[in-house]
């Protein structure tokens, strides 16, 4: 046999949060504050479950106009073009 059981039903006391056991006693009274536990005001029961809310709907985002124009050529180096034009100058004498 659990000792559980042996030492009656476990309590939480509604006053001052006690965790503690009535010993099978006919007065669940918290050893701590005093409060007859038969006295708690009604709770909701444990098993009721909360139902979330629905999301709200989010327009859809459309894509930017630059996001789909290709980017600019670069060389295979990954320089830009411009670099080549003041390389060619520098080569003429």
């Amino acid at each position: 046999m659990p000792a559980t059981k042996e030492l009656g039903n476990k309590h939480v006391c509604f006053k001052c949060g006690t965790r503690f056991y009535d010993l099978k006693k006919p007065e669940p009274i918290c050893p701590k504050c005093g409060a007859d536990q038969r006295q708690s005001p009604v709770t909701k029961p444990a098993t009721e479950k909360r139902v979330r809310a629905p999301a709200r709907p989010v327009a859809p985002v459309e894509p930017a106009e630059a996001a789909d124009a290709p980017e600019a050529d670069a060389d295979e180096d990954g320089e830009d073009d411009d670099d080549d034009e003041d390389e060619a100058e520098e080569d003429e004498p």
